[in-house]
């Protein structure tokens, strides 16, 4: 990220970095417009008004004002070239007889210039740099007023006062500015690690629960293995061996699988040990979210599926109704598990659609929402190769379809 003080920052142009074009171009053309106006102004004072021979007023007007240009990219080079012709400005007065009603040492057009110049400044320098400037400019309008010519006041000290003011001023609406980008810089940083953070939690939450449907059908492979010897009578040695080696193997890959993913596992949770859910305790949650005063309209189906899909649609349904018992708690909504078979696919389709929430006692628990619960609902579904269909309803109300294939060849097809 480029600050103030870095290189990058200082060969980019004041309010380079705007959105909108005019203000990219604002401070073109301030400068451009001060130089235009204020170059002949002050050939015409200092020759004519003051007296000053006209080579001298030309060179020191272009040396006032044609740095003004630079100071959209460059303004503390400007500023070492102005504040050193405002100063032979000064002092070249000092040699001609003027009139007593003309001030010195700065002319107004002069100070135009400079607090313009401060302006620059401002929007591109770091405090410290601000403040040297500050006072190399009261020091050098204090030492002026040590030769102020007889009969005249010097307005060194406005000079001093207003591009203080200037710099001030600017200084801090530039760093409240940077101050605000760097905020919102962080909080896009900070959701999108909540973002990350929510799906790898949900991955690990995911894997956990794959740990035990895989370690449920090891198991069960492990048992049938070793004792088909006693089940199965005559079976060959040859036979024998084999359903041992089975064994051996189901029980290695189980050892094997539980010390890679027993990490994920909380052992501080409670539960963890319980059977997974699957789709016959869909009708439980349909119930808990009916005593919380949600009207429900349950249909389903008996359909045999994998653990995984089973589980897979009692996560989507139980993060759906959550979702409306949160955001649109008392409006209707129809919870639908059902399944579809078409030559050698067979796929479960889950559908929860609520409606907008009752008028007007119903409100909101939570006001917005970070969108975690979708981004666990899609990892679901892209785990078994699955489909999922989200979004609002145009009446109002929210609509969460998911399509999860029930065989090996659907799944693998969808993948």
């Amino acid at each position: 990220m480029e600050t103030p003080e870095s290189p990058a920052a200082a060969e980019r142009a004041l309010l380079a970095g705007a959105s909108r074009r005019w203000v990219r171009l604002l401070p073109w053309g301030v400068a451009f417009v001060l130089c235009v106006a204020m170059l002949p102004t002050t050939i015409q004072v200092l020759s004519v008004d003051y007296g000053l021979n006209g080579g001298i007023a030309s060179a020191l007007a272009v040396t006032q004002t044609a740095p003004l240009l630079l100071a959209v990219i460059r303004p503390l080079q400007a500023w070492y070239v102005i504040f050193a012709a405002d100063m032979a400005g000064a002092f070249a007065l000092l040699a001609v007889d003027f009139e007593e009603r003309l001030v010195w040492p700065f002319p107004p057009m002069e100070i135009v210039g400079y607090i313009g110049l401060c302006l620059a400044l401002g929007l591109r320098e770091p405090r410290r740099t601000l403040l040297l400037v500050w006072l190399a400019t009261a020091g050098a309008g204090v030492g002026l007023e040590f030769v102020v010519p007889n009969g005249m006041s010097g307005n060194s000290t406005l000079l001093t006062i207003l591009s203080g003011v200037a710099l001030v001023l600017v200084g801090a609406l530039r760093e409240r500015y940077e101050a605000q980008r760097r905020l919102a810089e962080q909080e896009t940083i900070s959701e999108a690690e909540r973002g990350r953070r929510t799906l790898l939690e949900e991955r690990a939450r995911i894997a956990r629960e794959l740990h035990d449907v895989v370690a449920h059908h090891m198991s069960v492979i492990t048992v049938q293995a070793d004792t088909a010897a006693y089940r199965l009578d005559g079976l060959p040695p040859h036979e024998q061996e084999e359903f041992t080696s089975i064994a051996a193997t189901a029980r290695e890959s189980l050892g094997e699988m539980r010390r890679l993913l027993g990490v994920l596992r909380n052992e501080e949770a409670h539960g963890e040990l319980a059977p997974q859910p699957g789709l016959t305790r869909i009708g439980q949650l349909v119930e808990a979210t009916v005593r919380a005063g949600v009207p429900v309209e349950f249909t389903s189906c008996d359909a045999d599926v994998p653990e995984a899909v089973g589980l897979s649609a009692y996560r989507i349904v139980q993060e759906a109704l959550a979702n409306v018992v949160r955001h649109a708690p008392g409006a209707s909504t129809q919870v639908s598990v059902s399944e579809s078979v078409s030559q050698d696919s067979a796929r479960l389709t889950v559908l929860v659609v609520n409606g907008p929430p009752p008028e007007p006692t119903a409100e909101p628990l939570e006001e917005g929402g970070t969108g975690h619960g979708l981004v666990g609902m899609r990892e679901r579904v892209r785990l078994v190769g699955g489909e999922l269909d989200t979004g609002p309803l145009p009446g109002g109300g929210f609509r969460v379809a998911a399509r999860l294939p029930v065989t090996e060849n659907d799944s693998e097809g969808a993948a």
